[in-house]
């Protein structure tokens, strides 16, 4: 059988190269021409900067927008964490186009629809935001890919609660499927997975403490921005990491958690009046 001269320009290619930082771009690319793939990873208009320069400098300028994702919760416990920070993604990844969300009929049961308020409140307006219920697993898995084929959709979320039930074949599909569309496609998992995938990154969050802000006006301190404990375990692009974001409602993007949330010593609320008077 004659030899593909594809695979003997990547040889020569290869064989020119010197192991160093771009050795492993030019392979990766190489790879993808073979798989009939656009080599839009390191593209900057395929990614999408967190604007915080250690999770950048790990993914190589940002998370690519043609690639999977898996998002797994850290506990049960961390579900609606785990869900904030994959809604939060998706809706910058595609700011213009609507954000598809696939659940097990069951796991919306359990836990209910992503919620209007909320979605405001991390950039995404709610009717932005179409959901799609399926009775099985396997059906979330092949509407994703189905819709991943859909030029109105900018992003595809599946929710998949159940243990194991995305296997290497599935989970190649869809990344294939993702890169061929320029589309990112977001695995939100109840709990994390060891196995081996082809996602391009694999992301474990959970909550973590938020400061309140201070009080204002005679009124109680109200609620603080969300805080999240982000660990990202399998980066086919650099170095994996952990980190403590906080999201700005502001800007609406993630921020690096300040080390000293709250004041050394909270206010006092309740004090004798002599006492007032003398602060």
């Amino acid at each position: 059988m004659p030899a593909d001269p594809r695979s003997s320009g990547l040889s020569a290619r290869l064989a020119q190269r010197e192991p160093g930082s771009g050795f492993l771009k030019t392979l990766r690319h190489a790879i993808q021409t073979l798989e009939g793939q656009h080599p839009v990873l390191d593209d900057p208009a395929s990614l999408l900067p967190f604007g915080i320069a250690s999770i950048d400098e790990a993914l190589e300028g940002g998370l690519s927008r043609a690639a999977l994702h898996e998002i797994a919760a850290a506990g049960e416990a961390e579900i609606a964490a785990a869900t904030g920070f994959t809604l939060a993604l998706a809706g910058r990844c595609a700011p213009s186009r609507a954000v598809l969300w696939i659940a097990e009929d069951m796991a919306l049961m359990e836990s209910g629809v992503p919620y209007g308020p909320g979605l405001d409140e991390i950039g995404l307006a709610p009717d932005a935001v179409m959901i799609v219920t399926a009775a099985r697993p396997r059906d979330v898995l092949w509407a994703m890919e189905e819709a991943l084929r859909c030029r109105a959709i900018g992003a595809v979320i599946g929710e998949i609660r159940k243990a194991n039930a995305v296997d290497a074949v599935a989970s190649r599909r869809l990344s294939l499927a993702a890169a061929r569309q320029q589309t990112p496609a977001f695995l939100l998992r109840a709990q994390p997975d060891v196995r081996p995938a082809a996602a391009a990154t694999r992301w474990i969050v959970g909550a973590a403490p938020s400061g309140s802000p201070s009080q204002k006006g005679g009124k109680p301190p109200s609620t603080g921005p969300p805080v999240l404990d982000v660990r990202l375990v399998r980066n086919r692009y650099g170095r994996l990491g952990s980190w403590v974001l906080e999201w700005n409602r502001a800007e609406q993007h993630f921020d690096l958690a300040s080390a000293h949330p709250q004041p050394m010593a909270a206010a006092t609320v309740d004090r004798p009046g002599h006492a007032a008077r003398v602060a």
